[in-house]
């Protein structure tokens, strides 16, 4: 009778807590670093240190003025875009990047009025700044 009674009381409380637990966001699969970018963005902040995922929208041409960097636009699932300026003289280029791919970024966010720039996806040589990084394709670009 004990062991009936505690396992009713078990039941119940488990089938409690799935009750009140708080469903999670359904209907969007809103990461917690896209809402850092949305708060960083919204604030004009700059020198975040930041990891997320987007999906390329563009490809841009490579920024040949002084250390080269290989530029494409992403977009997170907030609809809020960044510019991916990837230097390639420190790390190696994405060379299978196409639109439509999803990439993975840690690196440091600097606020624009078109959503901002994440830079700084390589190890520093100099040992002075974090370690950023791309990942595409399950290839980590450092």
């Amino acid at each position: 009778m004990k062991l009936e009674l505690l396992a009713l009381v078990l039941c119940l409380t488990a089938f409690s807590a799935c009750q009140s637990a708080p469903a999670g966001n359904t209907t969007s699969a809103v990461s917690d670093s896209d809402q850092v970018l949305g708060r960083a963005f919204d604030h004009h902040e700059s020198a975040l240190q930041v990891e997320g995922t987007g999906t390329v929208v563009r490809i841009l041409s490579d920024d040949t003025d002084g250390s080269r960097h290989q530029r494409f636009i992403v977009e997170l699932k907030t609809g809020q875009t960044l510019l991916i300026a990837h230097n390639i003289d420190l790390a190696p280029r994405i060379t299978s990047l196409k639109a439509g791919d999803e990439v993975g970024f840690f690196g440091e966010y600097e606020w624009n009025e078109k959503g901002g720039t994440i830079h700084w996806t390589h190890h520093d040589p100099s040992g002075r700044h974090i370690t950023g990084w791309l990942k595409h394709e399950g290839l980590v670009y450092q």
